[in-house]
This record gives structure tokens, sequence and C-alpha cells, in this order.
């Protein structure tokens, strides 16, 4: 006399199943919690959605990739600046070597005609020598002179230009100081509301037992922040994918203290009064 297959809790036997499909159990083995501890699970649930979406807006502000572009801007402002200032440095440098060089030929050209002026020289050859040197000093300063009046508008060009980038520089400035203090503001308003949630989820997480609380943390990590879901309608609302016939008959007969588990995403799945059963 041949064995009986055994019989399931909703009368179906595992080969009722269609062939090369294995038969799931959405029961959770050994472990057991107050239908009221399972609701609350869904509001610590809840409550870990809020902090997941409070740190994503904390990271995904505006004002993250602003200050960035800004100080980018105000990186190649400052080089350009520092430029500037070199460059107006270099030329006030070259500006106060003409001047001296135009002084010492100037002061040379007074030597000269003093002493043309004096009658000291008296040989011809000389005061003809003496009368060459000054034309050719004459000459020479106002070379040096031009020299002195191109390095004069290279450094005013330079000093414009420092200036100009100074002015740049202060509004950047003050475009980053505005962006972080609107940056800084929403990091107070959702800083302020993770410590709320986080305070409230303390309080509601004290109250499951551990076990659960554990498996939910576990289950959390595992399936992107989601580590319980509602049964509504017969529908997980953990994968969004609706229990068939057998699942739900799986849940009928299970006590309600039992922990069900989602056999397509492994979630806790929460009975509710709109499961739909």
């Amino acid at each position: 006399m041949g064995t009986s297959r055994p019989r399931l809790q909703d009368g179906h036997r595992p080969l009722d199943r269609p062939r090369g499909l294995p038969y799931r159990h959405i029961r959770s083995p050994q472990l057991n919690a107050a239908p009221a501890d399972q609701i609350r699970l869904l509001d610590v649930q809840a409550l870990d959605v809020r902090l997941q979406q409070l740190a994503h807006k904390r990271r995904s502000l505006p004002e993250h990739a602003e200050i960035e572009s800004l100080n980018k801007d105000l990186t190649q402002l400052r080089d350009l600046l520092v430029a500037a200032q070199t460059e107006e440095s270099d030329c006030a440098r070259e500006q106060t070597k003409a001047e001296q060089d135009v002084d010492q030929v100037r002061q040379r050209a007074v030597r000269d005609q003093q002493r043309l002026d004096s009658g000291a020289v008296t040989s011809p050859k000389d005061l003809e020598n003496l009368q060459r040197e000054i034309t050719s000093l004459a000459k020479r300063q106002g070379d040096l002179e031009d020299v002195v009046l191109e390095v004069m508008e290279r450094r005013e060009s330079a000093q414009e230009r420092v200036a100009e980038l100074t002015g740049r520089v202060s509004s950047v400035e003050s475009k980053i100081d505005d962006a972080t203090a609107r940056r800084d503001a929403a990091f107070e308003q959702f800083d302020g509301e993770a410590a709320t949630a986080t305070k409230e989820r303390e309080v509601i997480a004290g109250t499951i037992p551990a076990d659960l609380l554990k498996l939910y943390d576990k289950l959390r990590e595992q399936q992107g922040g989601v580590g319980a879901a509602r049964l509504y309608q017969r529908r997980c609302e953990g994968c969004r994918l609706e229990l068939n016939i057998t699942e739900v008959n799986e849940v009928k007969a299970a006590s309600p203290d039992t922990v069900l588990r989602c056999e397509n995403c492994r979630r806790i799945l929460v009975r509710t009064s709109e499961s739909g059963l």
C-alpha cells in the first residue's frame, strides 16, 4: 500500500503546484510576535523611510552643486588675481628702476651743464665733447622717460585688472556665503526633523520584541531600507506583488502571532484590517 503525500494547512499537496515550481512557504520559522507588535513595526518602518528621505534631501540640496561650482569659480578668480597682483608688483619694481635711471641721467646732465656754465672747461675739444655728452644725455633721458611712461601704463592696466578681479572675488565669496547660509538653514531643518523621528523611533522600537526588531533591521539592510511591509488587499506593499490563492490560504490559516514573510521579496509581511483576507 503506497504512502499518501502529506497535505499542507490549505489542503493542497506539494505536487499540486505546476511542475518545475517549488512550493513556497511565507511563514518565518520559529518567530512569533503579538499582532500589535507587528503593526508597531510598520510605524518603525515609516520612521525609517522618513529618515532615509531626510538624509536624501540633505545630500541632494541644490546648494551643494551651487557651492561646488562657485568654489571652482573662486579658485580660478583667485589664481587670476594672484597673477594680476604679481604683474602689478613687477611693473612697480620696473617703474622704480626706470625712474632711478632717469634720475641718474638727469643728475649727470645737470653736473655737465654746471661745468659748462662755470667756464672751467676752456679747451675747444673738451667743450665740444661736453656739449655732445649733454645732448646725448638729454636724448637718453627722453628715452628713459618714455620707458617710465610705458611701464606706468602697464602698471595702471594691471592695477585696474587687480581691482576688477578683487571685485569679482568678493562677489563670488558673497554668493558662497549666501548659498552656505541657505544650505545650513536647510541642514538645521532636516537635522531637527531627523532628531525628532529618531527619538520617536527609539520609543516605538523599545516596545517591540528584540528578535522581531533584529530580523527587521537585518532585512531592512538587505532590502534597500524596507524590512517590513503591510499586506494590503492581498498585495505586499514591499514588492507590490499580489499573493496567489495558495499564499492567501496560508496567511488565513496562520496564527495571528505568526510572523509572515513575503515569498517574493522576503520582507516581513504585516497583516492589518485592510489585508483583504
